[in-house]
């Protein structure tokens, strides 16, 4: 459920303009990764599902995005529905997720890290090293325990409701989306209390 309203943020040049495929002088869409742009704006992806999930691959929420994913979903996403913000945030872009956030909400993502995870680091070649997960799992026990692939897996099997998704109207799809999601979170929690009760 929602816990609070995005605010605007009038000194913030731009906040409210959508951030999914811009091009630059600068380059990169503007973020300063080179990954962000290649991999998305120049193909000017589509609009989908954005889910959030737990190390547990277990969907803590879902909603629907008209284009292709950006920060300020991610944020909206995290601001909006978190009651205090989560220590460790593992996204595939979280070199431009983190200072976005910070840029907006410092006090509540003062105790947030943002990660990238191991598979998608390989193509964030001006990214700063301490954006990866790798660089922390040495030194710290509880990353090196999460499944930072969590988020794939359950992305993964959202691809089984890709097609009929796109037949649907927007109202069915949510219902579809949250019903096929239900029973997965249920598979996994079955399947994570065998592996207990072994």
């Amino acid at each position: 459920p929602r816990v609070r309203l995005r605010p605007e943020y009038p000194h913030v040049p731009g906040d409210k303009k959508v951030d999914r495929s811009v091009v630059t002088d600068a380059g990169a869409g503007g973020i300063g990764c080179a990954k962000y742009y290649e991999a998305y704006g120049q193909r000017g992806q589509t609009g989908g599902l954005m889910a959030a999930w737990c190390p547990h691959c277990v969907c803590l929420g879902f909603h629907c995005i008209p284009k292709g994913e950006g920060r300020n979903d991610v944020f909206s996403a995290l601001y909006t529905r978190w009651e205090t913000a989560p220590e460790v945030v593992v996204y595939d872009f979280a070199c431009a997720l983190g200072p976005y956030c910070m840029q907006r909400e410092p006090k509540f993502f003062s105790r947030t890290r943002f990660l990238i995870d191991g598979f998608h680091a390989k193509g964030h070649k001006r990214c700063s090293k301490a954006c990866f997960i790798s660089s922390y799992k040495k030194n710290d026990p509880t990353l090196a325990a999460v499944n930072s692939s969590a988020a794939e897996c359950g992305n993964g099997g959202l691809l089984k409701i890709r097609r009929p998704l796109s037949y649907m109207s927007q109202r069915h799809a949510i219902v579809y989306a949250y019903t096929f999601l239900a029973m997965w979170n249920r598979d996994r929690r079955i399947e994570s209390a065998r592996k207990v009760a072994k």
